[in-house]
C-alpha cells in the first residue's frame, strides 16, 4: 500500500474525530456502504460478467439475518455466515448451468435479471413472515438506555457503524487487490476475449466464472448483512429487485469499474445525486418515487456511449494522456 493511501485511510478514519454532526456522518456511511456493494459487483462486472441480479444477494443477506432475528432469536453473528451460504447457493444454482451451456453476454445478464425480480416476489409472497412490501424491522436490542449491543450488532453511535463499514470497505479492496494479482484474472481475461481459445490451452472456463461469481455473491451478501443491520428497516425495493440491481450497475460504471476506487467514486456520484434530485425536486421526487431510476437508467446509457471507463477512469486517463504528450519546445 502506498504511502498515500495510507495518508487517505487516516484522514477518512479522523472524520468522526473532527465532531461532523450525524446527517454527513451518516451520508459518509453511505456512500462507505455503496461503495462496498459496487465494488462486490465490479469485481465480477469487469470480468466480462455483467449480473443484473445482485439485487437477489443483497436481499437474501439483509432478509435473512433479520428473520432469524425476529423470529428465532438468531444473533446476526450466525445468521449472517448462513446468509452468505444461501446466497453462494443462489449463484450457484444460477451460475453453474449457464457457466456449462456458454449461456454469456445479453442472455446470462437477462438469467441474473430475473433471478433477482424472483427474489424480491418470494419475499413479498412470504408477507406473513418478511412483511411484505411493508418491510420489517429488527426487534431492538437498545432498550432501558443501552446505546449498543454486540450480540444483536446494533449501536446507536454511528461512529461505531463508521469504523466497522470503513474496515469493510477496506476489506473489499483488498479482495479486489488479491483478485487483481491473481492467476483467475488472466484466465478470465482470457476467457472474456476468446473462450474457446483459453480452453484449448487448459484454463477451466466454468470453474474461473464460477469462483469469481462465488466471491462476487458472497461479498454482495455481507453487504445486505450491514445494511440491514446499520438502517434497522428493510424491504424489498430497497434490497432486492430490479431497481437496486440497476442502481448497482449504474454506481459502478459511472465510477469507473475497471478502477479499484472507481465503485467508490461511483457511490459517492449516486448519493450526492440522489440527495441533489430529493432536495431539488421536493414534492414531485415524493410523488413519482421512481424518478431516480428513471434517470439512473437514462444516464447509465449516456456513461457507457460516452464515458465507457467512468468518471475516475476517464479522468486517470486524461491526465496519462497530458503526461505522454511532449512538452511544447520554446519558440
Amino acid at each position: 500500500m502506498k504511502p498515500l493511501a495510507w495518508i487517505g485511510v487516516a484522514a477518512l478514519a479522523a472524520v468522526p474525530l473532527t465532531g461532523i454532526g450525524n446527517y454527513p456522518l451518516h451520508l459518509i456511511i453511505m456512500c462507505l456502504l455503496w461503495a462496498y456493494v459496487y465494488t462486490s459487483w465490479s469485481i465480477m462486472g469487469r470480468l466480462g460478467l455483467v449480473s443484473l441480479g445482485h439485487g437477489a444477494f443483497l436481499g437474501i443477506g439483509a432478509y435473512t439475518v433479520v428473520m432469524l432475528w425476529n423470529h428465532y432469536g438468531f444473533s446476526p453473528w450466525l445468521g449472517a455466515p448462513l446468509a452468505v451460504l444461501l446466497s453462494l447457493a443462489a449463484a450457484l444454482l444460477i451460475g453453474l448451468p449457464c457457466f456449462r451451456f456458454r449461456i454469456v453476454g445479453h442472455y446470462f445478464a437477462l438469467v441474473t435479471l430475473a433471478l433477482s425480480e424472483v427474489t424480491r416476489l418470494v419475499i413479498v409472497a412470504l408477507r406473513d413472515h418478511t412483511g411484505g412490501s411493508l418491510g420489517a424491522t429488527p426487534n431492538t436490542a437498545l432498550a432501558q438506555g443501552n446505546t449498543w449491543s454486540l450480540d444483536a450488532l446494533q449501536f446507536s453511535d454511528k461512529r461505531v457503524w463508521f469504523y466497522v463499514i470503513l474496515a469493510f470497505w477496506l476489506a473489499g479492496l483488498w479482495i479486489w487487490a488479491r483478485l487483481d494479482r491473481s492467476m483467475t484474472r488472466l484466465a478470465l481475461d482470457a476467457i472474456t476475449h476468446e473462450e474457446d481459445a483459453a480452453a484449448s490451452v487448459g484454463i477451466n472456463v466454468t470453474r474461473s466464472k464460477l469462483f469469481v461469481t462465488l466471491v462476487s455473491a458472497g461479498m454482495t451478501s455481507v453487504g445486505g448483512v450491514l445494511y440491514a443491520q446499520y438502517q434497522l428497516y428493510i424491504n424489498p425495493e430497497t434490497v432486492s429487485g430490479i431497481g437496486i440491481s440497476l442502481q448497482m450497475v449504474f454506481g459502478a460504471i459511472a465510477g469507473g469499474m475497471f478502477v479499484m476506487l472507481g465503485p467508490t467514486v461511483g457511490a459517492v456520484f449516486t448519493l450526492l445525486l440522489q440527495e441533489g434530485l430529493r432536495l431539488a425536486l421536493g414534492d414531485a421526487f415524493k410523488q413519482f418515487p421512481a424518478l431516480d431510476l428513471a434517470i439512473y437508467g437514462l444516464m447509465l446509457v449516456l456513461f457507457i456511449i460516452y464515458m465507457p471507463k467512468g468518471i475516475l477512469g476517464a479522468a486517470l486517463e486524461w491526465r496519462a494522456r497530458r503526461r505522454a504528450t511532449p512538452a511544447a519546445a520554446p519558440g
